[in-house]
């Protein structure tokens, strides 16, 4: 079969590749290239080349998204303060009773931190800078506030209701059950080490859980 005969009169048409182009993923992309990097090297040791060459990115577009490697590295923390915060909010504590409310602020606190080691090692990195980026970025405070109002509802409902006694400051009891689950992640290594005891093993995951609940209902109750 000939080829068919185009006329010289009709106009060539090309197809071209409709470009993708998705500045939210592009952006998501490097944030979480930029958590490793920082997360294995540190803020001081992070390099932008290296960033790029996790991504499918270039270092020119890292510097046109976020300016410099410091505004990188604020917003890898705000994004992740910004996930606890947001998966704290959906947990729907209103629906439950006081009690239960609280064991279930306790029981995900606990396994975020379990499952989140770059939050837990990047919040080591930052208070080795004594907090300099977290005190550029007030929205970490204004979506840390939030947990505070919730835990603090659940509370008075629980003093309302007769079961908790009154007079807990709200921050020191947001303490008590992040601390516990920070520590157990962030000196997993050396306390494992000069301990022989292996954190991550799922038997002693449930028992230290089963404990921070314990202690935290025997604080607060009535």
């Amino acid at each position: 079969m000939s080829d068919p005969q185009v006329s010289p009169d009709q106009p060539m048409v090309r197809v071209r590749k409709a470009r993708k182009n998705n500045p939210e993923k592009t952006r998501e992309d490097i944030l979480q290239a930029a958590i490793q990097e920082f997360v294995e090297q540190g803020l001081a040791g992070a390099r932008v080349d290296a960033i790029a060459d996790r991504t499918a990115t270039s270092k020119r577009m890292i510097y046109y998204y976020f300016g410099s490697k410091e505004q990188l590295y604020l917003e890898c923390l705000i994004k992740l303060y910004g996930d606890i915060r947001k998966t704290e909010h959906s947990l729907d504590l209103e629906s439950l009773s006081a009690e239960q409310a609280i064991l279930r602020l306790v029981e995900f606190t606990f396994d975020h931190h379990d499952l989140n080691v770059d939050f837990v090692r990047i919040v080591c990195t930052e208070n080795i800078h004594y907090g300099e980026f977290v005190k550029q970025a007030p929205v970490i405070g204004e979506m840390s506030s939030l947990v505070l109002e919730a835990l603090g509802r659940v509370l008075r409902r629980g003093v309302k209701e007769g079961v908790f006694r009154p007079g807990i400051e709200v921050i020191d009891l947001h303490m008590l059950m992040s601390s516990f689950s920070f520590y157990r992640v962030s000196n997993r290594h050396t306390f494992g080490e000069i301990f022989q005891i292996d954190l991550s093993d799922e038997a002693i995951k449930v028992r230290h859980k089963q404990m921070l609940c314990e202690a935290v209902l025997n604080y607060i109750r009535a």
